[in-house]
């Protein structure tokens, strides 16, 4: 399974490595007021990608903090208290079978 993994991530970085290879031609990205960025594509699609990733976990920030919040609040709970009990065996259903003898040999 470890190889497995090793060759997958292999994949993805070879597939990755030849998409910036081929994408190597340069883009424009017009921003506001005649503003411009002039860069090879594939650092704009990065650059894209970065920038999801941060607004992402901005977006995520608020919701952290609350959750934080609400568990430093709660009580500490002591170890034997999240134990949790066994159930009971269930007895055996009763049957109208005869008892069977076993002989040896």
């Amino acid at each position: 399974m470890k190889y497995l993994l090793w060759l997958l991530k292999a994949a993805i970085f070879f597939t990755l490595f030849a998409f910036a290879l081929n994408n190597q031609h340069d883009a424009t990205v017009y921003f506001f007021f005649g503003t411009s960025w002039r860069a090879p594509l594939v650092l704009v699609v990065l650059a894209a990608f970065a920038g999801g990733l941060v607004v992402g976990a901005l977006g995520m920030l608020p919701g952290w903090w609350k959750h934080r919040a609400a568990a430093a609040q709660r009580p500490a709970v002591a170890p034997e208290d999240l134990a949790i009990p066994a159930a009971p065996v269930p007895a055996a259903p009763p049957t109208d079978l005869p008892a069977v003898r076993q002989h040896g040999l």
